[in-house]
């Protein structure tokens, strides 16, 4: 059964990483429907949030073959229940739409949107949430002329008390205190 997966992946940040990453993606014949890259908790670790849509079995593989990267600390995959998540989008439409009717302040308000700036020309409203919500924001605002449209990826934290990396680091220097 094909299901949406988060992979959250804890490297060290070094020269191609990513593109050894994706490869994986590429031999299983996967796409990537979001990805996002920042600095974990851990000083000195990034954290790559993959969302991808596949069975549990090649998600356990894919998890296991990226795992196997030299600069890879741990992969893990989180099912959609797993996770707390959020994308944010900007809009960009002309201040002359903007101003001429109160519909658009009214879609804004509706979807929890806020405006980032007005000049004379444009007006950039940004809008947090999943992604249905941004894009049904879009489709609202599309009939008053969208310059410009842009959407993050996933960012997400799991809803497990623990942290992943951490305890999974935690075991490593016990175990490795042990020997």
């Amino acid at each position: 059964m094909i299901e949406e997966f988060t992979i959250a992946l804890f490297s060290e940040n070094s020269i191609g990483i990513l593109n050894r990453i994706t490869i994986n993606f590429t031999k299983r014949k996967l796409n990537i429907d979001s990805l996002t890259v920042s600095e974990s908790a851990i000083k000195g670790v990034y954290k790559f949030t993959i969302v991808v849509k596949c069975d549990l079995h090649t998600v356990e593989n894919l998890v296991k073959q990226l795992d196997k990267q030299v600069e890879v600390l741990r992969t893990f995959f989180l099912r959609e229940n797993e996770v707390l998540h959020q994308e944010m989008a900007m809009y960009k439409i002309e201040t002359s739409t903007f101003l001429e009717s109160n519909k658009v302040e009214s879609i804004i308000r509706k979807y929890n949107a806020r405006i980032l700036e007005v000049t004379k020309d444009y007006t950039a409203i940004e809008k947090t949430g999943h992604k249905a919500e941004t894009q049904r924001l879009f489709e609202e605002l599309r009939p008053y002329g969208v310059l410009q449209f842009v959407r993050s990826g996933r960012v997400a934290i799991t809803r497990l008390k623990k942290e992943l990396l951490s305890e999974y680091l935690v075991k490593l220097e016990k175990k490795a205190l042990a020997e």
